[in-house]
């Protein structure tokens, strides 16, 4: 906690030398010292402007020191390409793969979608391929080699257009 103000010293900090050494010198109550009133005189005239640069230097560092971590964040949270796997199926265990569709996403940015594809009439072993020879290409081009956990929609949010689900 800072020092409170010598409200004697403030107010000989007001005065000029002379007036200053006149009264509190030793014709007056005896307080006036060479050695440290000169000093203490400017502090206090100074005092305002003082503490206001300070705190400019201080918020000035500070913000500084924020930009610094936030690129220091930025940095630290380059990320890498991944693929996100959208089936539609129904929620039944024994239900059929309807469709699905790729997308690759580094961070917020969408850099590459693979669009949806019917899956009717392919075996399972045809979609296993078919999504093997898909992440060969990634692998390839993004250094991706398997799938985020993937994401199931119900076959009634199919985007492929004419789908046979949405004539019935």
């Amino acid at each position: 906690m800072a020092r409170p103000v010598n409200g004697k010293c403030w107010h000989c900090s007001q005065l000029s030398v002379e007036a200053a050494r006149e009264l509190h010198g030793e014709t007056g109550d005896g307080c006036w010292n060479e050695k440290t009133c000169h000093r203490k005189r400017s502090h206090y005239r100074n005092r305002a402007d003082n503490n206001q640069k300070r705190k400019g230097q201080y918020f000035s560092i500070k913000a500084q020191r924020k930009a610094e971590i936030k690129s220091e964040i930025a940095t630290k949270l380059k990320t890498t390409p991944v693929a996100l796997l959208y089936l539609y199926r129904e929620p039944r265990k024994d239900a059929h793969l309807h469709a699905l569709a790729i997308a690759i996403w580094q961070g917020d940015t969408k850099l590459e979608e693979i669009p949806a594809k019917h899956c009717m009439g392919m075996t399972n072993s045809q979609v296993r391929k078919y999504l093997e020879t898909v992440l060969q290409d990634l692998n390839q081009r993004y250094g991706i080699k398997t799938f985020e956990p993937e994401i199931r929609y119900d076959p009634c949010f199919c985007p492929i257009h004419p789908c046979p689900l949405k004539t019935l």
